[in-house]
């Protein structure tokens, strides 16, 4: 979605994002869950990062080319057979949208794996100029090992749309977007279309994720800031969550969960973090909270965000200082471990199912308690304090 993508850096960014229009595209920056490409895609990265193992047959379908369906085959046929204990999280026949899927490598991918693992099917928006690369990717079979799911199945994505969430309607897109030639062969990406096409080709969704970030000028310092890259940043990365749910909620059935990624940044300072993400991250908690009030009320739907922490994608590399950011987090968080993306695709698959049904308008921490620290312990100041330290 207009992006400059970059979404693995939860801790530069929360949440995968949908690379911007070709104006951000052009500025190389990096912001969340976006996807890393070559040649002038090299700034572009996803953040949706699941390690797995095993090929997995071919095939999919995107809305703008005719590729055989993938249907999502979540669990075996010999786990369904067997008794469950505990409580279990059980989404068999719930679809999921997931915006901002257009790799393997980060929170988007982590979460589709997590809600088809436990039974949903899988439908992703992927950013226009991104689509090809993503479906050649699919066809090729680059994905095939991180599509195992945890009982040997593979995930299968029903169907792939072009989305750019930066966009609410047609005519919102202006003429140079229009014949730009990243979009060419692609119909119906805008926000509302994409939601028309779901409607008509599924009827109705359960979940949707919002996976997207994109701040053009997210390595210049706040007082470096242009308005123009301020602004940009709200509405890509904040007014899209608005934006996909007014224009999918009509759609959601009643009971339905809707989940986005946010980042500590929003009450946090986090330098280098910058370009006004933080006050977009800051405004995404916000919307939740509202958007909470309203989508319960009207719609009987419940809208959480989760603020994960670093994850060591390829589009968090992007910016440059996501090692660090996790090396951090190892020193000074509760938990002295390395967050995966699973670890946040599992709470997503909690809030979006009836375990969670009492849950809305939160903020969810999935960063090791690093949320909970006021001070960094790592500090020469505490040099002479006994402060318990895990054997790694």
């Amino acid at each position: 979605m207009a992006t400059a993508a970059f979404s693995g850096l939860h801790i530069a960014m929360s949440g995968p994002c949908i690379p911007s229009s070709q104006r951000f595209a052009n500025t190389g920056v990096a912001v969340l869950g976006g996807k890393s490409k070559v040649g002038s895609w090299n700034k572009l990265a996803s953040a949706y990062q699941i390690a797995s193992v095993q090929p997995l047959r071919r095939g999919f379908t995107s809305s703008s080319i005719k590729f055989d369906k993938i249907i999502t085959k979540a669990m075996s046929e010999s786990s369904e057979t067997k008794p469950v204990s505990g409580l279990p999280i059980d989404l068999k026949g719930k679809r999921a949208f997931i915006a901002g899927v257009a790799d393997d490598n980060g929170y988007g991918w982590a979460i589709a794996k997590s809600l088809a693992a436990a039974g949903a099917e899988i439908l992703v928006g992927t950013w226009v100029p991104a689509l090809n690369i993503f479906e050649s990717s699919l066809r090729r079979g680059k994905f095939d090992e991180s599509r195992v799911l945890p009982d040997g199945s593979l995930m299968e994505i029903a169907k792939v749309y072009p989305l750019d969430a930066v966009f609410d309607n047609p005519d919102d897109v202006p003429e140079d977007i229009k014949t730009n030639k990243r979009y060419a062969g692609s119909s119906n990406w805008t926000v509302q279309e994409a939601a028309e096409s779901v409607r008509k080709d599924f009827g109705s969704i359960d979940i949707l994720v919002h996976s997207l970030a994109n701040g053009p000028e997210v390595s210049k310092p706040l007082l470096e800031t242009s308005r123009k890259g301020y602004l940009a940043a709200l509405s890509a990365s904040s007014y899209s969550y608005v934006s996909l749910l007014k224009h999918f909620v009509p759609i959601m059935n009643p009971g339905g969960s809707s989940i986005s990624l946010t980042y500590i940044a929003s009450e946090r300072i986090i330098p280098g973090y910058g370009g006004g993400m933080s006050s977009a991250k800051a405004a995404l908690e916000s919307d939740t909270r509202v958007l909470a009030f309203e989508a319960g009320r009207k719609h009987k739907i419940r809208v959480n965000t989760i603020s994960a922490g670093p994850l060591r994608s390829r589009a968090a590399k992007a910016i440059g200082f996501i090692d660090m950011m996790i090396d951090y987090s190892l020193e000074n968080a509760p938990l002295q471990k390395e967050l995966s993306a699973e670890e946040v695709g599992n709470t997503a698959a909690f809030l979006a199912s009836p375990l969670a049904s009492a849950i809305t308008g939160a903020v969810i921490y999935v960063d090791n308690g690093l949320n909970a620290m006021g001070v960094g312990v790592d500090s020469p100041i505490f040099k002479d304090l006994d402060i318990p330290k895990t054997q790694h």
